[in-house]
């Protein structure tokens, strides 16, 4: 059976593409949802541009479909109407664009022979109002990932103890593919003793199980303290995997272990130009407001986090190579800390580029810096799906995870999830209990 959609206006704004992701149904798009997509397209933002983006979007399904308000065809084999509405949800008081636009739901529902209507929005509290009026209400998920079932990028099979022999001695071994993604990591059970075990890497080219690189020196002075993050440096280092995700609770070393693989690519091996850090810019609470300054004065604040990795890692190294600073690296130009505000137009070849807190971004901007990945760049995005300070995007809907589910099964990507906090005892304990 087919249905009627109506969509309130963040839906739009949070995906401009929405109208063509309710395949062969009817999208109903209220007048009072135009005004307010009007209100924001001068704005010099994403919402500003995903306004712009669907005003345009629209005005050529009426160039090329005919009157709006009789509806026109989609590629998707849907119908697209604007509807107009002028009718008060209450005699008396002056309606919101909010109150004109559940009005028009509610008038799409009375319709005699209509299809069920289902109201579309991203306003908790217009959902409530919405069913409390008899109006099926429901949340936009075309990009959500539910947060309970996300790919970790781990498993663990259990195998004959010769297998696991062999994999030592040849340091590879023929496995089964079912069940398994690209670039999956594999804990390898002996079946009659549990304890002897083997960690490996799944190639889905060959349907083989790799070794890991070896890590008794170390990267950069850091060794993996337990075997995720084992499985994440070894992701980092292998020059092959071009989209690297790390996700993980604070304190898990998602940061420190990028930022580590980096300085080792660029500076010990010379694998790349630069590194390139960023990060969105969000603060955590109450905004404190304008920063004095030229831009750099105004950044430190913000990539802060960043430079406390990099000056412990540079002590970390300190006994071999002497007094060697951070800030030495950054005047050389072998590295970079940047917000995300200009990247898009850019591009970015040569270089291991690392976002950290990109749980705050959205889908499409995490779209927007991929694409600006040039030839021979690795690109590494970091975060904790359970931090989110952007208003605008949740555990399950932001651009992080959207990555880490749609790359799962390609050859280029590989992720790992980061379980276990080794900041400190009393880190780990507030993570868990906080």
């Amino acid at each position: 059976m087919k249905k009627r959609f109506v969509l309130d206006t963040n839906v739009l704004l949070h995906d401009p593409l929405a109208l063509e992701h309710f395949t062969d149904n009817e999208v109903i798009v209220p007048i009072q949802v135009i005004e307010e997509i009007d209100q924001f397209k001068r704005e010099l933002s994403e919402r500003g541009r995903n306004a712009r983006l669907v005003s345009r979007y629209i005005d050529q399904f009426r160039v090329v479909g005919g009157h709006l308000a009789d509806g026109v065809k989609t590629a998707s084999g849907g119908l697209l109407r604007v509807a107009l509405t002028s009718k008060a949800l209450t005699k008396g008081h002056q309606s919101t664009a909010d109150d004109l636009i559940l009005s028009c739901a509610l008038e799409e529902q009375k319709r005699d022979g209509g299809d069920p209507v289902i109201f579309v929005t991203k306003d908790v509290n217009l959902r409530i109002r919405a069913d409390a009026m008899g109006l099926e209400a429901v949340d936009y998920s075309e990009q959500q990932v539910d947060i309970s079932e996300l790919y970790m990028g781990t498993t663990e099979t259990t195998v004959p103890g010769a297998d696991v022999d062999r994999f030592y001695t040849e340091g590879r071994l023929p496995i089964a593919a079912q069940g398994l993604s690209a670039q999956q990591y594999v804990l390898l059970r002996d079946e009659g003793n549990p304890d002897h075990t083997a960690l490996g890497r799944f190639d889905a080219a060959t349907n083989t199980l790799m070794s890991l690189q070896k890590m008794g020196m170390g990267v950069w002075g850091i060794r993996p303290r337990n075997k995720e993050q084992h499985f994440a440096l070894d992701l980092l280092l292998q020059d092959d995997i071009k989209l690297v995700t790390l996700v993980g609770k604070a304190g898990t070393g998602k940061t420190l272990l990028a930022i580590a693989a980096g300085l080792q690519k660029v500076v010990e091996e010379r694998r790349y130009l630069k590194m390139l850090v960023s990060r969105p810019i969000f603060p955590l609470g109450r905004d404190v407001g304008f920063l004095p300054g030229d831009i750099e004065q105004k950044l430190n604040p913000w990539m802060q986090p960043i430079y406390d990795n990099l000056e412990f890692l540079m002590g970390v190294t300190k006994a071999n190579n002497k007094e060697r600073s951070y800030r030495e690296f950054l005047e050389m130009g072998s590295v970079a800390v940047e917000p995300l505000t200009y990247i898009r137009g850019r591009s970015i070849p040569n270089q291991f580029m690392i976002v950290d807190e990109a749980q705050n971004l959205t889908p499409h901007e995490v779209k927007t810096i991929i694409t600006r990945v040039g030839d021979n760049t690795k690109i590494v995005l970091t975060g904790d799906p359970y931090q989110i300070d952007n208003p605008y995007v949740d555990s399950s809907n932001n651009g992080l995870t959207t990555v880490v589910q749609r790359f799962r099964e390609h050859g280029l990507a590989g992720h790992i999830t980061l379980v276990k906090g080794e900041r400190s005892e009393l880190a780990e304990v507030a993570a868990n209990l906080l």
